[in-house]
């Protein structure tokens, strides 16, 4: 894992800063589309962006507030770097910010990489994942076994997390279980109905009947849907 920490004598804070900019672009290449890189230099109490990739901000940017608590999170503790779950307009994001120091320590800056885990999951998968074309032919069980087997967690998590939650009835649970991994992608994969069904012990008859009930809120409350006042 990267450790920017220096040690050396003579590496300045702009020598730290230039070594982790050539990171930022190579990050976001790895984490796919739903993933953003930034680096941020610390001479200012907002920050200021000076190398970004992935996201909609440009250079120059001040950091978010989510960006503001990692930072103040991560000098409370004292330490180098930090990794976090938290929410962003609603939606699960993954932040790693890794400090950025100078040769005697001081915090020269932060660089962040947050992806979004609200993200459709077949899309998060196909970023991660090696296209089809370049995946060696003798691994092509395991890969079905990898595919299966996050499907399976995800599935799993997400009926545990909804169970437990006590603002879902029980007799809502079932609907609310399949909602949610509609949401997240899952039905886009191969034999997730059939997975989803044996697991809530339900005909994949009914889960088919939540997902079209879905799909037809979903495309009620559209805007395109609604009348014009």
């Amino acid at each position: 894992m990267l450790n920017t920490r220096a040690t050396v004598a003579g590496v300045t804070e702009q020598d730290a800063l230039a070594v982790c900019a050539r990171l930022v672009d190579g990050l976001a290449a790895l984490y796919g589309r739903h993933s953003e890189a930034v680096l941020f230099r610390l001479d200012q109490p907002e920050g200021v962006a000076v190398r970004l990739a992935g996201g909609n901000r440009q250079p120059g940017a001040a950091m978010n507030d989510a960006e503001q608590r990692l930072l103040a999170e991560l000098q409370r503790r004292g330490e180098d770097r930090l990794c976090l779950t938290h929410k962003r307009l609603g939606a699960p994001v993954r932040s790693l910010v890794q400090a950025v120091r100078g040769a005697h320590g001081e915090l020269a800056g932060l660089l962040c990489l947050h992806l979004d885990l609200g993200a459709p999951l077949h899309q998060l998968m196909a970023d991660l994942l090696p296209p089809e074309n370049e995946r060696p032919q003798a691994s092509a069980e395991n890969f079905s076994n990898n595919v299966e087997e996050l499907v399976t967690l995800t599935v799993e998590r997400t009926i545990e997390a909804i169970n437990a939650d006590p603002d879902v009835a029980n007799n809502a649970k079932n609907k609310q279980i399949v909602t949610t991994l509609f949401e997240k992608g899952i039905f886009d994969i191969k034999d997730a109905i059939a997975m989803v069904s044996d697991k809530l012990n339900i005909s994949k008859h009914t889960v088919y009947l939540y997902i079209r009930q879905k799909k037809r809120d979903d495309e009620e409350s559209s805007p395109y849907n609604q009348e014009n006042p």
